[in-house]
């Protein structure tokens, strides 16, 4: 297996050579009993993407601006910037906002603009052209590699004066003494084994101690679940929602290929009880990306998202698209925010924000979060700047960005469409929800006294129905090169773990993990829910296998459960969707995961 890349200052190189040391070789790793190296930041950045960097460079125009320093650290879990994100269509207002006179780098990546946008409603053999919503509209916007994209951002904070770590997980939060306020973070233990042992290469988990802490994971991080727990941080919203976005790139026939076209579509495969749509995207040098977005409040634990997208590549017009001399290039997955406004939790806690996607700033009907993720960043990045420079010593109050944000076109731009996807969860049902959704784009624009909300509470995982009551699905076979099977995508993603290191997906309920937990999560997630794990996954990370010894492995029934962390490619629906709520998604070591370029 290829090793993970790692890039450290000379300090951070430092305190890691100097916290190796002989003695604790293949020793049982306790948390409790470990010298942890430590460093003092002003603001500590968790994140690495557009939001993350968006606050970074920020933080160092005011610096420039205001002639005061500020030292600025951006950990990000990826071995390096970029690593773990794909590809969509950008609005560049934020961008804009941000770095005027982007356009005159030579070395930007918004090369491809987008030049024309239509919508199509399909059958299992037919594509009827539908009226498209003006949210919806890309004028403005560019197609672009977000993994380029973010590349590039990176580069430039770099050159601001911005400590840039990639390979460096944000793993757990650092509290007072009293437990009331964030002081910074720590990231992960590296060269630990799978039973938690210290190995030659074994690492202590440093902490940066931050007067602000920003945390930019995007969608279902790690330490936002924590904070959000905490500090109760979603006493006042819905509880967020969520839809898994599984895509691929193609180059395409020159004789299909269409620069700057990008298409929505709606309906087939996807039944008339789940909601979700597709894309496709003509990106530059020959590429077109395309996927599917289905929401995970879907209720057939029979449902397969990579099924559904390989199905979706035969209908005629995708059949069309990718014929003749095209080839695929890249596979990829992730969950996006669906919640919508409504889902947006209180945005400050004591010493630090939430930020991006780890807030929840994406405009559903677009199908964009990039431009509010960055303008987000920018807003947090003034609030946290003005924190600093009052020089108070009590904890950092970033109540300023939250009240910045709601003056801010984000906040406009998601109250206009807050009601659009909720309406496909009222009585209204999906075609009530697409004429009422048609209703509210084209004429009401969201200027309504009333805002659909999710009164019961629901997540996703409560939508599943048990297979008693659901009608199993048979998907057709694989037709290569057209359609292929998950491991062979699964080659495409880049996708790289460190051997022999604690999994990353444990079995918890209630703070437990043990043999019981386990039995217990097998027994109703097979009998139950039909091993919906092993069909929704994009990585084939879940699996339960009929295992003689299955009971001595805390199985049920002659049925065991074998997760496969090195496959996954980070997306966190096993902790969004599984029935039992009981897989905790945690980060890996850092450098592991996904590495995506082109997608």
């Amino acid at each position: 297996m290829l090793r993970s890349g790692r890039y450290r200052s000379l300090t951070v190189r430092r305190f890691r050579f100097l916290h190796s040391t002989a003695r604790c070789r293949r020793e049982l790793f306790d948390p409790n009993n470990v010298e942890r190296p430590s460093d003092e930041v002003d603001v500590c950045i968790v994140g690495g993407g557009p939001a993350g960097l968006s606050a970074a460079i920020r933080l160092k125009q005011l610096e420039q601006e205001k002639g005061r320093e500020v030292r600025v650290v951006v950990l990000e879990k990826g071995s390096e910037i970029g690593a773990p994100r794909d590809s969509s269509t950008t609005p560049s207002r934020a961008l804009n906002e941000l770095l005027p006179s982007w356009s005159e780098r030579d070395d930007h990546p918004l090369t491809q603009p987008a030049l024309s946008d239509s919508m199509k409603f399909l059958t299992s053999t037919m594509a009827f052209p539908m009226p498209h919503p003006p949210q919806m509209s890309n004028k403005g916007n560019y197609i672009v590699s977000l993994s380029r994209y973010t590349a590039w951002l990176g580069s430039i904070a770099e050159e601001m004066g911005v400590e840039v770590y990639p390979g460096f997980a944000g793993a757990g939060v650092v509290y007072s003494e009293d437990g009331k306020t964030v002081l910074g973070v720590r990231t992960n233990e590296v060269g630990l084994d799978r039973q938690f042992r210290m190995k030659d290469t074994f690492d202590p988990g440093m902490e940066f101690r931050a007067k602000v802490t920003l945390i930019a994971e995007g969608a279902h991080g790690s330490l936002t679940k924590q904070l959000v727990n905490k500090f109760d941080l979603r006493s006042d919203s819905d509880p967020q929602t969520y839809g898994i976005g599984v895509k691929e790139v193609w180059r395409v026939d020159p004789s299909q290929y269409r620069p700057g076209e990008v298409v929505h579509t709606m309906g087939w495969p996807l039944d008339t009880k789940t909601y979700g749509g597709g894309w496709v995207y003509h990106m530059a040098d020959g590429l077109v990306s395309l996927g599917l977005v289905i929401g995970l409040d879907y209720a057939n634990p029979y449902l397969s998202p990579y099924n559904e997208l390989q199905r979706m590549k035969h209908h005629p017009y995708f059949a069309k698209l990718l014929g003749g001399d095209s080839t695929r290039v890249a596979y990829a997955a992730r969950t996006l925010n669906e919640g919508g406004l409504q889902s947006v939790p209180r945005l400050h806690f004591p010493g630090g924000a939430l930020i991006g996607c780890s807030a929840g700033f994406v405009n559903v009907p677009k199908i964009k979060g990039s431009h509010c993720a960055m303008k987000s960043g920018m807003l947090a990045a003034e609030s946290a700047f003005d924190a600093l420079a009052a020089g108070s010593e009590s904890a950092v109050d970033m109540r300023p960005y939250e009240d910045a944000l709601k003056k801010s076109w984000v906040w406009d731009e998601l109250h206009e469409v807050r009601n659009l996807r909720p309406s496909f969860n009222t009585r209204l049902g999906l075609f009530g929800g697409l004429a009422y959704s048609g209703l509210d784009s084209f004429i009401l624009k969201g200027r309504t006294p009333w805002t659909f909300r999710n009164r019961q509470k629901a997540t996703d995982a409560a939508h599943t129905k048990k297979v008693s009551e659901v009608q199993p699905i048979k998907y057709p076979p694989f037709q290569p090169p057209l359609s292929t099977d998950l491991l062979t995508s699964l080659a495409l993603t880049g996708t790289n773990h460190a051997e022999d290191q604690p999994v990353h997906l444990r079995v918890t309920k209630d703070g437990r993990e043990d043999a019981e937990v386990r039995r217990e999560h097998v027994r109703r997630n097979t009998e139950e829910f039909a091993g919906l794990l092993g069909r929704a996954c994009p990585a084939a990370v879940y699996e339960y296998v009929e295992d003689e010894g299955a009971a001595e492995k805390a199985g049920w029934k002659g049925k065991a459960l074998v997760i496969n962390s090195q496959n996954c490619i980070h997306c966190k629906l096993c902790d969004i969707k599984v029935p039992t709520q009981d897989i905790n998604w945690t980060v890996p070591e850092g450098g592991g995961g996904p590495k995506y370029t082109i997608t």
